[in-house]
This record gives structure tokens, sequence and C-alpha cells, in this order.
């Protein structure tokens, strides 16, 4: 049985927040039916996050698949593969021993998801949410990051928790635990493909 271990960027400073990364991402993965077998790894910095899943291929074990999941930071170039996009980002190259489906982006980062489910978000910030300041985008992936955490700060801004930009971390956590994944699929396409292929794992097993 093949246990994906998932390198995440972000995660904060301090045991707090690392805690509450941790409970988030599992949440969320339960909620989806891919926990079971998904290990999260906080990452820490971009550049860090992707030192890690490049030490897990390195040092390959048969019954763990490292994956890298990270922001894209902006626009995904149509086309482009998340490898692809991260050499034109960042100038990171495939390691050796990847595979092309074993990198995933946040499009364009995780707060994106957020929007996805205004359901869950009226539900965790209460009565004092301010919808009206969350349009109503076609196409969230295209929207900028800056946009979307200015619309979640103007929305939240009379709710007794706000989402600030340079405080974002606990919030941001325990509202990854409160969203529907389904909602998440259905409007981010690179999530999509990321539960997708931690389902195909969760299938592997069940038949096994």
């Amino acid at each position: 049985m093949v246990t994906a271990t998932l390198y995440i960027e972000g995660g904060g400073s301090g045991r707090s927040l690392e805690i509450r990364f941790r409970k988030g991402w599992k949440a969320f993965f339960n909620a989806a039916g891919v926990g079971a077998r998904t290990k999260v790894v906080r990452g820490g910095s971009r550049d860090d996050t992707f030192k890690r899943f490049k030490s897990a291929v390195r040092d390959h074990r048969e019954d763990v698949l490292p994956l890298l999941l990270v922001d894209s930071e902006g626009k995904v170039q149509s086309g482009h593969t998340p490898w692809q996009h991260l050499l034109a980002k960042d100038g990171w190259e495939k390691p050796d021993g990847a595979g092309e489906n074993q990198a995933f982006l946040m499009v364009q980062f995780m707060e994106t998801w957020f929007l996805a489910d205004r359901n869950g978000l009226r539900s965790y910030f209460g009565s004092g949410f301010k919808d009206q300041e969350i349009k109503q985008w076609p196409e969230l992936e295209e929207v900028y990051k800056e946009t979307v955490s200015d619309a979640l700060e103007r929305a939240t801004s009379n709710c007794g928790k706000v989402y600030k930009k340079k405080t974002k971390g606990k919030i941001s956590f325990e509202l990854l635990a409160h969203i529907n994944p389904d909602r998440v699929k259905a409007a981010c396409p690179h999530a999509k493909e990321l539960l997708k292929r931690l389902a195909a794992l969760a299938d592997q097993e069940r038949a096994q």
C-alpha cells in the first residue's frame, strides 16, 4: 500500500500554527474522502517546501509517494503543466525520479479555494459577513491573489473573526477545515487534479 506524503507550502512559525496547519489540511482531506492514505508535511517557506520534496524524491521508498503542493503565485498559462509553471515562475526543474503527476498548484493561492464555498464562509464568519464584497467570479483561478485577499478583508471587517493578510494563518487553517471540498473541486480545476490523484491512491488501496 502506498501512502502519499504531501509537502505543502506554508504553516507559519511556532508550534501552535503547525498544529492548526496539520489539523486544517487533514480535516479537508478527510472531508474529501482521501485522508486515510495522505500524510501532510508542513513545508514552511516556498523554497524550503521544494527542498523537502526533492529530498523525499531522492530518498525514495516504495511505499511512499512524495507530492508537492505550492501556491502558483499568479496565473497559470493555458496548457502549462505544474512543472512547466514552476520552471517559469521559480526556476525549479522537475527532480530526477519525480513524475509529472507529483507536483500540484493552489491557483492562485490557498485562499482562492475559500471563495468556492460561500456557504462555508458565511457559516464560519457569522452574521457580520458581507457577502456582497465577494464577487461572483466565473473563473476563480483567474483572480489575482491580492484581489482575493482584499475581498476577504472587506467581507470580514465587521465579523468577530477578521481575515487579515498579515495575520491570516490561524483563520486560514480553520477555514480550510470548514469548506466543502466538492465545491472547491467544481470551481478550481487544479484543486480537482490534486484530489483526483489522491483519490486514485485510495482506490488502489481499496482494490488490494
